[in-house]
């Protein structure tokens, strides 16, 4: 009801302010200038709206009404509690526990303790159930609620209960909350030979030198060649952006320009540093989820040819916000310019405009190779390559996924709202199994005693759904199986190794890099294979 009434305010407002004939009608005032007209609707509506509204409420249902009509997104209010989140989330520090946990209708499940933190030094590991904090049984508990729950002032202390597999009686821990710093860099490792791999996770303060060290650490493990998985990242401050890129291009080479309305809003930046690692070619893993900065770096170094871009067309931010400070504690996010890759292109997303990858359709978008630079302005990298403006980054390589699976889907339909106690009892069955040490690599199979053994966990947790749509699922239902017991046997990296054999673009970007003698080498391997995926497109119509 609160929310109907905000928005019905909203609606007096406006018709008021369009009606102001009509107030001077009733002798509020002569004409008055819009700043008065203001203070007179909203008085009348503190005085004569049939519920009472306050001040306050009214003030920044006023404020959020003014700046959604920009048409902008990215320009906002901040309250103060949103500002401390994009805060944490720029600076990637925060007071808690430093555990990556997943909520299950029994508890919340630890995935991993950071490395470092109260959590990990306390000795919980991966697998771990919080069942109570502070007494409170996390029974049902979302992420959100856990988080909220974990995290506080550092120095506070803090009691859980904890479920291990293979110990009969709950852990009980006493923890104090300190700092935790959430790494920009999720992983960085070796995925086949001599191809090193580092998943930058967001740009926040520490990203250019937690990246330079993930690089340096794959390649003292042998990695000549880099795959940058920039997927999923929704960006964070400019200049991170432009440090990350200044680690791969040469200097004076120019990373971004800013256009803006003021004189202030202008700028230039280049590449103030050589880069140490010139003759390693890279892949940038791109998607929807792909970003600002994330785009920043991702159209320097297609523009520079430093880097052959794989996956699916990018965001589109292609706007830069300054953050004013209020006195309410809160600060105003507002857009001042736009950014243009060195090429000149701007890849900014119209307000409107159909989102990239298919977003919002059924995603079958079998012909987006086709398509993808179609009606978009060309422009030349330094090679003189044709890449695009308009919105978003589209990649040299575009890599679509698997189309959508009908067994999975008719799976997912089956469960319905059942989909919760079906994750637990894959996660009960992972947990079961690292108690039991049964497993002695993560390339187990995933036998038909696995899948039985799962279903039989679904029947006692009352799960109803027919055998055949299960049996019909199978591949879906063995990587589940493979996914979540590795997960919790053998840890994320394992996980994620694993999982990565059945995920397109990094194969496709392994192909591309693997044996390469240098970027130009990847750059022509990308071009061909792209240019085979167009002609098999055109000579096959595409499913609908």
């Amino acid at each position: 009801m609160k929310g109907y009434r905000g928005i019905l305010v909203l609606g007096i407002l406006g018709a008021a302010l369009l009606a102001g004939g009509a107030l001077m009608r009733r002798g509020l005032a002569a004409p008055v200038d819009d700043a008065r007209l203001f203070e007179q609707v909203a008085e009348l509506v503190r005085e004569k709206y049939i519920d009472s509204v306050s001040a306050q409420d009214l003030y920044r249902s006023a404020v959020n009404g003014m700046l959604r009509e920009l048409g902008d997104p990215h320009t906002a209010y901040l309250a103060p509690r949103r500002l401390e989140r994009l805060t944490e989330s720029t600076t990637g520090n925060y007071g808690g526990l430093g555990i990556e946990v997943d909520a299950r209708e029994e508890g919340i499940t630890i995935v991993a303790p950071l490395p470092g933190g109260p959590a990990e030094a306390a000795g919980i590991v991966t697998g771990d159930r919080i069942t109570t904090v502070e007494g409170a049984s996390t029974r049902g508990w979302t992420v959100d609620e856990a988080s909220r729950a974990l995290r506080g002032t550092p120095g506070t202390k803090i009691s859980i209960a904890v479920e291990r597999p293979g110990i009969a009686a709950p852990l009980l821990f006493t923890l104090t909350r300190r700092e935790v710093h959430r790494k920009a860099i999720r992983r960085a490792l070796i995925l086949e030979d001599d191809v090193g791999y580092v998943d930058v996770d967001i740009f926040s303060e520490a990203t250019a030198a937690e990246l330079e060290r993930a690089v340096e650490q794959v390649r003292s493990q042998g990695a000549t060649r880099l795959v940058l998985d920039l997927r999923g990242n929704p960006g964070g401050l400019l200049e991170q952006g432009v440090a990350v890129t200044d680690l791969f291009l040469d200097s004076a080479q120019k990373v971004v320009e800013m256009r803006g309305r003021t004189a202030q809003a202008n700028a230039e930046f280049h590449d103030r540093a050589p880069q140490q690692w010139k003759s390693m070619p890279i892949v940038v893993l791109v998607n929807e989820g792909s970003a600002s900065a994330s785009e920043i770096v991702a159209g320097a170094l297609q523009d520079h040819d430093r880097a052959a871009i794989v996956g699916r067309t990018t965001f589109g931010k292609g706007s830069a916000q300054n953050l004013l400070p209020l006195a309410s504690g809160g600060a105003l996010k507002v857009t001042t310019a736009l950014w243009y890759t060195p090429s000149g292109r701007s890849i900014n997303r119209a307000p409107g405009e159909a989102a990239p990858g298919g977003a919002g359709t059924d995603g079958d978008d079998l012909d987006a190779p086709v398509t993808e630079g179609r009606d978009r302005p060309e422009f030349r990298t330094d090679r003189g390559r044709i890449v695009y403006g308009g919105g978003g980054i589209a990649p040299d390589l575009f890599v679509a996924g698997p189309p959508p699976d009908e067994e999975e889907r008719a799976l997912a339909r089956a469960l319905g709202a059942q989909a919760p106690k079906f994750r637990d009892a894959l996660t009960d069955y992972g947990l079961s199994l690292k108690a039991s040490r049964t497993l002695a690599s993560p390339d187990f199979p995933v036998t038909d005693e696995m899948v039985n053994e799962l279903w039989a966990r679904m029947q006692r947790r009352g799960i109803s759904i027919d055998r055949v749509v299960y049996d019909r699922a199978s591949l879906t239902v063995r990587r589940l199986l493979a996914s979540e017991i590795t997960r919790y046997v053998f840890g994320p990296d394992a996980e994620f190794l694993r999982s990565s054999r059945d995920d397109e673009a990094i194969r496709a970007a392994i192909e591309i890099a693997r044996g390469a003698r240098d970027q130009a080498e990847v750059l022509s391997r990308a071009s061909v294979r792209a240019r085979r995926i167009t002609e098999a497109d055109t000579a096959t119509p595409a499913r609908r």
